[in-house]
C-alpha cells in the first residue's frame, strides 16, 4: 500500500517537472528553436492542428527558422497562425518556405523572460509540494485506520520529503539552466 502511494507520487512529481520543461520552450531565447513552435495550433480544413503536423520546422541558422509547409495552399494558414501566436514573431513568406527570424532579446524582455521562467518554476514547486501533501494525507489516513504501524508512517513520510526533495532539486537546476540560457547574449 504504501510502496502504491510512493510509485504514484514519484510519478506526478515526474509529470511536474515534464511541464515545467514544456513551459520552459515556450520561453524563447534570442536562438533559433523548433520547440519555440510546438504551442502554435494551424487552422487546418476547419480542425485546429498542431503547426508540427503539417509543416517542417528546421534551424536554418542561429536566428532563424525555416517552415517547409506539406501543403501549399496551408501557406497562409501557417503565416496567420505563428503572427496570431503570443509568441512576437513575424514571418518572412519565400515561395514554399516561411522562414521566421528571431529578433534580438533586449535587457528588459530578457529580465521578462526570466521572471516568467521563475514564476514557471515556483508554480512547478508548489505543485510538487501539493503532492507531497497528498501522499502524506493518504499515509495519515493508512495509519489512522491502523493498517499501518506509526513507525511504517514515519519511514513513508521520510521517504516521501526525499523524493520532494529530489524533484525541487531538480526544478531548481533547470531553472538556473534557463535563466543562464536566458541571460547569455
Amino acid at each position: 500500500m504504501i510502496n502504491d502511494i510512493k510509485k504514484e507520487t514519484q510519478e506526478r512529481m515526474k509529470k511536474s517537472v515534464e511541464s515545467l520543461d514544456h513551459a520552459f520552450a515556450k520561453i524563447r531565447t534570442g536562438r533559433a528553436h523548433p520547440s519555440i513552435l510546438d504551442s502554435v495550433m494551424v487552422s487546418y480544413y476547419g480542425a485546429n492542428t498542431p503547426l508540427r503536423q503539417v509543416a517542417n520546422v528546421n534551424v536554418e541558422d542561429s536566428r532563424t527558422l525555416a517552415l517547409t509547409v506539406f501543403d501549399r495552399s496551408m501557406i497562409q494558414a501557417v503565416e496567420k497562425a505563428i503572427m496570431t501566436s503570443d509568441l512576437g514573431l513575424n514571418p518572412a513568406t519565400a515561395g514554399t518556405t516561411i522562414r521566421i527570424p528571431m529578433p534580438a532579446l533586449t535587457e528588459e524582455t530578457r529580465k521578462g523572460f526570466t521572471k516568467t521562467a521563475r514564476g514557471e518554476a515556483e508554480n512547478a514547486r508548489v505543485a510538487v509540494r501539493n503532492i507531497r501533501r497528498d501522499a502524506l494525507s493518504q499515509i495519515k489516513d493508512l495509519q489512522k485506520e491502523k493498517e499501518i504501524s506509526e513507525d511504517d508512517e514515519h519511514r513513508a513520510a521520510d521517504e516521501i520529503q526525499k523524493l520532494t526533495d529530489k524533484y525541487v532539486a531538480e526544478i531548481d537546476k533547470a531553472l538556473e539552466a534557463k535563466e543562464a540560457d536566458l541571460m547569455a547574449i
